[in-house]
């Protein structure tokens, strides 16, 4: 029998063509377009590409390496979350994660772009993904301690580009919405997305 091979997690491997879509682009055009389109700068709150720009700024990296580890983690682990939870459901938790690390940034007058919101948002969701009614994972706690604790913590000492904030919240919208699915039934959900 002749092996094929299946586009298995929908969600995930779209969200990852269309983030390396959008570096090529920006290497096309020396940045401009991800400086246009995909980067999230606080601007006029009449503005609305910087509404747009929330949603986008978790396609757009700032160099191959920024993509390669962001997605290095997604492709681990964002099937299993895509399996666990369906598409629509996946797919409605990263348009949160994004919209809420977007404000967050806004708010505090800081520039972002990239996935590593919706990374930490993975991690935390792997965390709670088989929770019982009444019982938190000690998983969650040592993830919660070692991943959100590095992060206040680097963010504090640390003087780099790297936005912390948006880590330590994409982690904090994982927890709180895989509580939250897991709260409703924990069961996948069979409705997917269509990818064309």
């Amino acid at each position: 029998m002749q092996k094929r091979i299946k586009y298995n997690s929908p969600v995930i491997l779209t969200y990852a063509i269309i983030s390396f879509a959008v570096l090529l682009l920006g290497v096309f055009t020396n940045g401009a377009s991800t400086m246009n389109f995909f980067v999230l700068r606080p601007t006029s709150f009449f503005d609305p590409m910087m509404y747009l720009r929330m949603f986008t700024c978790i396609f757009g990296h700032a160099s191959w390496g920024h993509f390669a580890s962001n997605f290095t983690f997604l492709l681990l682990i964002g099937p299993a979350m895509e399996e666990k939870y369906g598409s629509a459901l996946l797919l409605e938790m990263i348009a949160i994660t994004a919209f809420a690390t977007g404000v967050i940034h806004v708010f505090l007058g800081m520039s972002v772009l990239g996935a590593s919101g919706i990374v930490f948002m993975f991690i935390l969701l792997t965390s709670v993904t088989n929770i019982k009614k009444g019982e938190i994972p000690l998983t969650l706690v040592l993830v919660l301690i070692i991943y959100i604790g590095r992060e206040v913590r680097d963010g504090m000492t640390l003087n780099t580009n790297i936005s912390y904030i948006g880590h330590i919240a994409g982690g904090l919208c994982g927890a709180a919405l895989g509580f939250i699915a897991n709260g409703r039934n924990g069961t996948r959900d069979d409705s997917t997305v269509s990818v064309g």
